[in-house]
């Protein structure tokens, strides 16, 4: 039969596919628009199994805040490519999600997965996902979300570029506050709030060290004690949010600054594009050649 332009101009814009597989699927379907829309669903379905093994390393963190600051939301998506988590589709996407779980009870991911996507033609976020590994080529993963909701304090938020987010809660202090303690988190990555979140057994194996590299010294064993104490007071310094110096007036640390506020940070989150991922090494000409392929 005969397939007009019109009809595969409008099958394109409904579904973002090829211009050679709009038309394939309409002569599939014998002309039918919704039929091929289906054809064509089951096959980027497919598609998405294939991928659904690569390595998804690259990608972007969002975050969705509401109106009170009382509720807060970030979001890591990742893909396989900087050029894929540039794209507006993806992008788009990863928004959606984020505001999803801001405004749903889901706690976990197999259970956000399944939710349907709010205004999404009744499909789910999986499904959405798998159209979209469809669609621009690459394995496209929902890889993990933190939700804060604040009682007693607000919930403030920084985004570095799409690489790095950070949630904070900060009790006693305003948004402006807030702000500046996630970027300062942005920048100098703590691992927890204060001492008590580091674990014993990550403080006993630093004083293992220390205690090692000080016996060297050859000095009595009451000045080596103490010199370990100094090595864990820095140590903890380094990687506590509080002992950290501030990063826009490095004269006084993160702790001194809240004191002064009358403010305190019970909880954040900082989240940095394919941390914890082992990412394959990958020759740039094949992943261009793979993106044209569509493979």
């Amino acid at each position: 039969m005969n397939i007009s332009a019109g009809m595969v101009k409008e099958l394109r814009e409904r579904t973002g596919s090829g211009m050679m597989e709009c038309k394939k699927a309409l002569v599939e379907a014998g002309g039918d628009l919704e039929a091929a829309v289906e054809i064509m669903r089951k096959s980027g379905l497919a598609k998405a199994d294939k991928k659904s093994g690569r390595t998804a390393a690259e990608g972007l963190v969002s975050i969705a805040v509401s109106e009170d600051n009382k509720r807060a939301v970030i979001l890591e998506t990742n893909c396989e490519t900087d050029f894929v988590a540039k794209n507006e589709d993806l992008i788009e996407f990863t928004d959606q999600v984020a505001q999803c779980i801001l405004n749903s009870p889901v706690d976990a991911l197999d259970e956000l997965l399944a939710t349907v996507l709010p205004g999404g033609a009744g499909i789910s976020i999986d499904e959405r996902r798998k159209e979209l590994i469809a669609k621009l080529g690459e394995n496209i993963n929902v890889r993990r979300f933190e939700r804060f909701v604040s009682e007693a304090g607000i919930n403030a938020s920084y985004l570095h570029g799409v690489r790095i987010g950070v949630l904070v809660e900060v009790a006693g202090g305003d948004q402006d506050l807030g702000r500046d303690i996630a970027m300062h988190i942005a920048a100098s990555s703590p691992v927890c709030v204060d001492d008590s979140g580091v674990p014993a057994e990550t403080i006993e194996k630093e004083k293992t060290i220390f205690s090692a590299q000080a016996e060297t010294s050859g000095k009595p064993a009451n000045i080596i004690e103490k010199m370990v104490e100094g090595r864990i007071k820095k140590f903890l310094a380094e990687v506590t949010l509080v002992g950290q110096p501030f990063v826009k007036d490095p004269d006084q640390t993160v702790g001194a600054l809240l004191k002064s506020k009358g403010a305190s940070v019970p909880r954040f989150a900082r989240y940095e594009v394919g941390e914890g991922i082992e990412k394959e090494e990958s020759n740039f000409a094949e992943e261009v050649m793979a993106q044209v392929r569509g493979s």
